[in-house]
């Protein structure tokens, strides 16, 4: 792989983790969770985050771990579902890798979220409803700095990480 990395952007649940670690082991390169590295640092979960210091506290953490880790090279980067909401977030993404938008429908990101106590965004309110304004709100910005788009609907995630390694190195010929 020439890339510098392989950053993995999308909504909440649509699996950029799974994904992420399996196109890594393909790769045998690096593989980072932008969120568990807030985790690691900050020492408290993202749900706690977010309740002492709100949506924009986190916000300006996320864009700090992911200048962080976008520079190094040789890793698969997974990031959270709004990291594209700011604007120095979209010009790193541009700026470090090929950028992959993973995108499902709203109806299996309701399903593979339905359960999750984790998820701050989701805890108030109806979250099919959720789930749908955010897509309306990101769609267009996921579209902005992607340079491959993968659906994931029903695939396993070696299914699509296998996809993605193709794809990747048809983006690098071109």
């Amino acid at each position: 792989m020439s890339v510098k990395n392989v950053i993995l952007i999308g909504p909440m649940g649509v699996g950029k983790t799974t994904v992420g670690k399996a196109l890594a082991r393909i790769l045998g390169i690096a593989f980072v969770d932008c969120d568990q590295e807030m985790e690691r640092r900050t020492g408290v979960s993202i749900p706690t985050i977010f309740d002492i210091e709100g949506e924009d506290g986190f916000r300006k953490r996320e864009i700090e771990i992911l200048s962080d880790v976008s520079s190094g090279s040789g890793m698969v980067i997974a990031t959270g579902g709004g990291v594209i909401m700011r604007e120095e977030n979209r010009r790193v993404l541009k700026e470090s890798g090929v950028v992959v938008y993973l995108t499902a429908s709203v109806n299996k990101l309701v399903r593979r979220t339905r359960n999750s106590k984790t998820r701050p965004l989701l805890q108030q309110g109806d979250p099919e409803q959720r789930i749908r304004q955010l897509m309306l709100e990101r769609e267009p910005l996921y579209q902005e700095v992607a340079d491959l788009v993968v659906e994931v609907d029903d695939r396993s995630p070696q299914f699509i990480a296998h996809r993605l390694n193709e794809a990747i190195e048809k983006h690098e010929n071109t």
